[in-house]
């Protein structure tokens, strides 16, 4: 059995808004800072750049850690999926 790894994502929902305190939470959390994939952009789907790299590279056992559900998006039966 493979290791656990651990990741983190942050959204912000406009280029204004800053991830500032989300990226301190996943570094206080002990996520590598490599680990971090960041997006700033709305959370009405999941065909953002850095989430859609962050579930590519996602593997069974990892663990991944956000801020509060809503970063992942909107829609928390497609969350759950």
């Amino acid at each position: 059995m493979q290791d656990s790894r651990i990741f983190g994502y942050v959204r912000v929902s406009t280029l204004l808004q800053k991830e500032d305190r989300q990226v301190i939470a996943m570094q206080e959390f002990g996520v590598p800072d490599d680990q971090i994939f960041t997006d700033k952009q709305s959370g009405k789907d999941f065909l953002r750049p850095a989430y859609q790299e962050l579930i590519s590279v996602l593997e069974p056992n990892d663990v991944l850690v956000v801020q509060a559900i809503d970063r992942l998006g909107r829609d928390y039966q497609e969350i759950g999926e």
